[in-house]
């Protein structure tokens, strides 16, 4: 018996083919990009600690953002340099943006949590949430710095500013209140996260424990003197007024 090893005719080839597995592949080169660049933040977090890893990366994102940015350039040809055709969309199209950013990342954090708890559980889902949120929130208060100008142990003046400059205010509505040169209340006053759960009939989700690591260190990036006190969050509610509160104070023996 003989078998025909002639490769079958193949029907005609979808127009645009080769342009969609390019869009896939750059896409594909994205999303590797960021994962390799996020596993270098945490390994280097695991082996030296994530101050020295938060100093590392500063210097590593400064030289790899430009060097990026010039190679989309030159690669797509464009009329300028990207800081500057960003800045040309004008204010309301680039706060759209970044409002689209600023949801995008907190999907990111919400697709993993559910990806873990499937996995592994809800113990497991928030030991991994609670880890990643104690070395987000140094990392976003030392880039809050750089971004702001801040100084060095500038206290609750400086925290202020950099709890608004935080992705999370793009998309939470917060506010300020009993301020005093060395104390201040942050109110969360809409959560997007627990409204999400109030609208699909859920209980609040217990973040008191992810909160404090997360404010914390992003506390200590600020000024290693700022004390953090939980005012209000799940399961430890004592306002009804908001999602979750809590007081940043520098002591007086600071």
């Amino acid at each position: 018996m003989t078998h025909d090893t002639a490769t079958p005719a193949a029907g005609p080839r979808p127009v645009g083919e080769p342009e969609a597995l390019l869009a896939r592949q750059v896409v594909e080169a994205v999303r590797q990009i960021a994962v390799h660049y996020g596993l270098w933040l945490a390994e280097a977090a695991h082996q030296f600690g994530p101050q020295a890893a938060v100093a590392l990366e500063a210097k590593a994102g400064d030289a790899f953002v430009p060097l990026l940015a010039r190679r989309i350039e030159r690669a797509l040809d464009l009329p300028g340099d990207v800081p500057s055709l960003l800045a040309g969309l004008g204010e309301e199209r680039l706060q759209k943006l970044l409002t689209a950013l600023s949801v995008s990342w907190l999907a990111a954090d919400g697709v993993w949590f559910r990806a873990v708890e499937d996995a592994r559980g809800m113990h497991d889902a928030k030991r991994v949430n609670d880890s990643c949120w104690s070395r987000l929130g140094y990392y976003e208060a030392v880039r809050a710095r750089e971004l702001l100008g801040l100084p060095a142990g500038g206290g609750v003046a400086a925290l202020r500013q950099a709890l608004a400059a935080r992705l999370v205010a793009n998309i939470n509505t917060m506010d300020f209140y009993e301020e005093t040169p060395d104390s201040l209340m942050l109110r969360m006053v809409e959560c997007r996260v627990q409204s999400a759960r109030t609208r699909q009939g859920l209980a609040p989700y217990p973040c008191l424990s992810g909160g404090t690591v997360e404010y914390v260190a992003f506390a200590a990036g600020i000024d290693p003197a700022i004390t953090v006190t939980c005012v209000s969050c799940p399961p430890e509610t004592t306002r009804l007024d908001c999602a979750c509160a809590w007081r940043f104070t520098v002591p007086a023996s600071a």
